[in-house]
């Protein structure tokens, strides 16, 4: 049996190693497809469930308010997401809400998922009908997933795949790790134009 201890090292061990595998070039290609869009006045889409939905709607906030972007998420409206969930179920609801707000070739598809997506196991095909949809469109699609990435990684123009360290914690460390790569992100020199309280304060 762990102890408390041995667990808390074992997981902050994990995460360091996590930030060793990362894929810098990856983490760059995202960074130049936000430049890219904002440049030509796309919009910012976050889609997530679960955890993911916490961090689209806190990702929101940090890109409209510090990175200048015009960004929503579906899990923002909660009326009109269940009104959708209840007349026509969950695994159209996103997409359905991404065609009512026209989203097009100028537009950022980004995903917060732990496995990506999978239709043919239906895992998260909300957010393959999601990307799907995005791609049919011209819009470009970004993702910080886990696993193997699934569907999102497979398809998406720029598309960070946290690396498993340790199977039994890979959705603890996916979601935390999503949490931090938006935030590296949003602070970016090329992505961030408006100041954060902490760091003006003199």
């Amino acid at each position: 049996m762990v102890n408390r201890r041995e667990h808390l090292e074992a997981f902050l061990a994990r995460t360091v190693a996590i930030a060793d595998a990362l894929d810098r070039g990856a983490l760059e290609g995202i960074v130049d497809a936000l430049v890219d869009a904002r440049a030509r006045g796309g919009r910012l889409f976050f889609v997530g469930s679960g955890g993911g939905a916490g961090h689209a709607s806190h990702a929101v906030c940090d890109f409209r308010k510090i990175g200048g972007f015009e960004a929503y998420t579906p899990s923002d409206n909660v009326s009109e997401l269940t009104a959708r969930i209840n007349d026509d179920g969950w695994n159209t609801s996103y997409v359905e809400w991404l065609k009512g707000s026209r989203l097009g070739p100028d537009d950022v598809l980004f995903v917060f998922s732990v496995g990506g997506g999978d239709l043919e196991r239906d895992i998260s095909a909300n957010l393959v009908n999601c990307v799907e949809h995005a791609k049919a469109v011209g819009a470009t699609v970004c993702g910080v997933v886990g696993r193997d990435g699934g569907h999102t990684a497979r398809v998406a123009d720029a598309c960070l795949v946290i690396p498993t360290v340790d199977e039994s914690t890979i959705t603890a460390h996916t979601e935390a790790w999503q949490a931090l790569v938006w935030h590296m992100l949003v602070s970016h020199p090329a992505i961030q134009v408006g100041a954060m309280k902490w760091e003006s304060e003199r």
